[in-house]
C-alpha cells in the first residue's frame, strides 16, 4: 500500500473567497487527497466571525490531544480551520491579500507547533499571509505552489531577502503555468515542477509527497540496541569545544578535562578546528580526570561551511567539498554531525549544500549558544525534525567558563552505533549564559593576548590545575 500523510494544506486567501480559483484549487485537491486516505487539514483566513471563533474553540478542545483534528479528515472530509478573521479594503487594482492579522501568525505557531504533520503545503507564499506565516512555523517537509504568473513588486524587490530567506525552506516548489515557472525561477531560481490546478493535481502531489518522504531518515533506530542501553547510567554530554591545540582558543588539554568534571559531564567531543592532536591528547589523559572523550574535528570545507566528524582517529585536511569531507569521516569509521548549520552570520552549511548529503548526516546540532541570532538554532531544530535526523547540542566553547552550557542527558555508551542511539533518545539541557561574556574571554585569551604571553598564562593554569589535590594530573 501507498503510505498515507498528514498534510496542511495553506491559502492566503479568506476561505470565502475564489480569487483567480486558488481556493477552489485548493478545496479540490483536499478533498481528493482526503479521499485518498490522507489526513488533511486546510489553514486559511476567514471573513467570517462565526467561522474563526468555531475554529478557535476547536483548537482549544485539542489542545491537549492535537492530533484529534486529523481525526477523520481521511474519509473525503478535510478539516477546514479558520485561523483568523481578515478584513477586505476597498481600493483599485489587482486584489491581494489582506495583511496578516498578529492573532493569525500566533494561530498558526500555536497549530503547528503541536499537530504532527508530515507537509505543510502552502499555496503563493508571498509575505504578508496565512502562507508565510505558515512556513516560517512549520517543522514538516514544505511544499510551495505558485499559480499566478503576475508580477510581484514587493515580494520581488522590496522584500526580497525577506522572502529569498523564507523560500529556502522549501523543499519543493511546483508551478501551475510554465509561465509561472519561468517567471519564479527569474526572480528565485530554483527547481520548479509543473504541476496543472487540474482534475489530476491530486494524484501528482501524491507522487511528489512520495518522493518528498523518502528523503527523511528511518523512525527509530535499533529496538534491540535501545533496549540494551536503558538499563545504563544516564551521563550528560558536551558535544562540541575546543582547545589550545585550535588556533581561537587558548584554553589547554588539561583545563578542558578538569573543567568538565567540574561541571559533572560524564562525556565530552573534543573538537578542534582543521586539528584532531587536542582531541588524541584528551583522550590519553581522560581517565585520570573521570570523564570520557570522543575524539572529534570540526572541518573547514572548501566553500561548504564546516562539519564535524565523531569518533574518528585520524586528521582530515581542510579545504575538501563537504561530500568529500563526509567520505573521508566515514572511511573512518566515523559519525557525520553538522554544527550550527543556519548561522549565517558565518561560512556554513545551508539547505543546498545540506540536501544533497542527507543520507549521510547522522546528527545535526539544533542549540548551540555561541549562535547570536535565536532563529538560526530555530532553523537547525526544523531542519533536523522535518527530515528525523538526530538532534545533538554543544557549548561551542573556546574558552573553558563557557564548558557545558549546553549539554545532553543520555544513557553512557561505547562506540558510535550506542551513541548514536543513546542521542535518539536523549534530552537537551540549556541554561542561561552570557554569549557577550564568553566572547570576550574569548578575545582577551586569544587575540588580545601576545603568544609569548599565552604560554606563561597556559604554564600558570597547568601549574595551579597540578597543585590541586584530585586533579587527575600524573605529573
Amino acid at each position: 500500500m501507498a503510505p498515507t500523510f498528514s498534510i496542511a494544506h495553506v491559502t492566503p486567501y479568506p476561505w470565502e473567497a475564489e480569487e483567480d480559483g486558488l481556493n477552489a484549487h485548493v478545496r479540490r485537491v483536499a478533498g481528493q487527497l482526503s479521499e485518498r486516505g490522507h489526513r488533511v487539514l486546510v489553514l486559511a483566513p476567514s471573513r467570517s466571525q462565526e467561522r474563526v471563533r468555531a475554529s478557535r474553540r476547536e483548537l482549544r478542545g485539542a489542545r491537549d490531544e492535537p492530533q484529534r483534528l486529523l481525526a477523520g479528515t481521511d474519509r473525503g472530509e478535510p478539516r477546514v480551520i479558520a485561523v483568523g478573521e481578515v478584513l477586505d479594503f476597498a481600493g483599485g487594482g489587482r486584489r491581494r491579500p489582506p495583511a496578516l492579522p498578529i492573532d493569525v501568525a500566533r494561530t498558526i505557531e500555536e497549530l503547528l507547533g503541536s499537530v504532527e504533520l508530515d507537509f505543510v503545503h502552502v499555496h503563493e507564499p508571498f509575505a504578508p499571509s496565512t502562507s508565510t506565516a505558515a512556513l516560517r512555523h512549520s517543522r514538516a517537509l514544505n511544499v510551495g505552489s505558485f499559480h499566478s504568473s503576475a508580477e510581484r513588486l514587493l515580494s520581488t524587490v522590496l522584500a526580497r531577502r525577506f522572502v529569498e530567506g523564507l523560500f529556502g525552506r522549501l523543499d519543493a516548489r511546483t508551478a501551475s503555468l510554465a509561465a509561472t515557472a519561468e517567471l519564479m525561477a527569474g526572480h528565485f531560481p530554483g527547481d520548479y515542477r509543473l504541476l496543472a490546478d487540474d482534475e489530476h493535481a491530486a494524484a501528482a502531489l501524491e507522487e511528489l509527497y512520495g518522493e518528498l518522504a523518502a528523503r527523511r531518515h528511518p523512525r527509530g533506530g535499533d529496538p534491540a540496541l535501545r533496549r540494551a542501553l536503558a538499563g545504563r547510567p544516564l551521563i550528560e554530554v558536551d558535544l562540541h569545544m575546543h582547545t589550545d591545540h585550535s588556533s581561537d582558543c587558548a584554553t589547554p588539554v588539561e583545563v578542558l578535562l578538569a573543567s568538565a568534571r567540574e561541571e559533572g559531564l560524564g562525556a565530552i567531543a573534543v573538537t578542534d578546528h582543521n586539528e584532531i592532536s587536542g582531541a588524541l591528547e584528551a583522550r590519553e589523559k581522560a581517565a585520570a580526570f573521570g570523564v570520557k572523550v570522543i575524539v572529534g574535528e570540526e572541518v573547514k570545507t572548501a566553500a561548504q561551511g564546516e562539519v564535524i566528524g565523531l569518533f574518528i582517529e585520524e586528521k582530515i585536511p581542510r579545504g575538501l567539498s563537504l561530500a568529500e569531507t563526509v567520505a573521508e569521516i566515514r572511511r573512518q569509521g566515523g559519525l557525520v554531525y553538522v554544527p550550527h548549520p543556519f548561522d549565517r552570520m558565518h561560512s556554513v552549511p545551508d539547505y543546498e549544500h545540506l540536501l544533497p548529503i542527507l543520507p549521510e548526516i547522522d546528527a545535526l546540532e539544533v542549540f548551540n549558544p555561541r549562535v547570536a541570532i535565536s532563529s538560526f538554532n530555530d532553523e537547525a531544530a526544523r531542519f533536523a525534525a522535518k527530515y528525523r535526523i538526530v538532534a545533538g547540542a554543544g557549548s561551542d566553547s573556546h574558552v573553558a567558563q563557557g564548558l557545558g552550557s549546553v549539554r545532553i542527558r543520555m544513557h553512557d555508551f561505547d562506540g558510535p552505533a550506542e551513541f548514536l542511539q543513546s542521542l535518539s533518545d536523549a534530552d537537551i539541557l540549556t541554561r542561561p549564559s552570557s554569549l557577550l561574556y564568553v566572547q570576550a574571554l574569548k578575545f582577551l585569551q586569544t587575540r588580545a593576548t601576545p603568544r609569548s604571553a599565552r604560554r606563561a598564562s597556559k604554564a600558570r593554569r597547568l601549574k595551579r590545575l597540578r597543585r590541586t589535590p584530585g586533579s587527575g594530573s600524573r605529573s
